[in-house]
């Protein structure tokens, strides 16, 4: 037969075949496993609201829910492909949101996305993918090329007639490490 034990708010249990399950932290026994038990979450419950409070007394800082971000999207997806494609749509659509909602957002055009960058910035590109961008540069969201691979990609020229800025930081390319000093978190699509 099942040991008896007493939940407060319930009726004695260990009735033939018919357990009740208490909350925990409200089982009475005589049960010794069943009181190791239950001093475990006891003593679990003390120590997490122990190191929260030392916590917050030792000055470590909880990060609100709903501060704004700092977000650097770098696409390197070129136009050659319908995944190429896909990435495009995807880095204009996550920047897009994260502004929309309060965020900081840089848009870094590196490796092949530099060619995406070329024919955006060309005033009559029939690409589906214009009126979005053209709705991130009035939002205001940073836009960085990358000199270096914009070179590589053999957009460069065209880049420079069309007076788009384009950015060799670090070994020709923009510094990453800069965004993420900021506070940037990255992105790479």
């Amino acid at each position: 037969m099942p040991t008896r034990t007493r939940c407060r708010w319930c009726r004695p249990t260990g009735l033939r075949g018919r357990r009740s399950i208490p909350r925990r932290g409200s089982m009475v026994s005589d049960d010794p496993k069943a009181k190791e038990v239950e001093m475990r979450h006891v003593v679990r419950k003390a120590l997490l609201g122990g190191v929260i409070l030392i916590g917050v007394q030792l000055g470590i800082p909880i990060p609100p829910a709903q501060a704004a971000g700092k977000y650097a999207v770098i696409l390197q997806a070129g136009k050659e492909s319908h995944e190429g494609m896909a990435r495009a749509v995807h880095a204009f659509l996550y920047a897009k949101e994260l502004k929309e909602h309060g965020h900081a957002v840089v848009l870094i055009f590196d490796g092949a996305g530099t060619e995406w960058a070329e024919e955006l910035s060309n005033p009559e590109s029939q690409s589906k993918l214009r009126p979005m961008y053209e709705q991130l540069k009035q939002a205001g969201i940073v836009e960085i090329v990358c000199d270096f691979c914009a070179g590589a990609f053999a957009v460069k020229e065209r880049l420079a007639q069309r007076q788009v800025p384009m950015t060799a930081e670090f070994a020709g390319h923009p510094s990453i490490a800069k965004w993420v000093d900021e506070g940037y978190e990255l992105v790479v699509l």
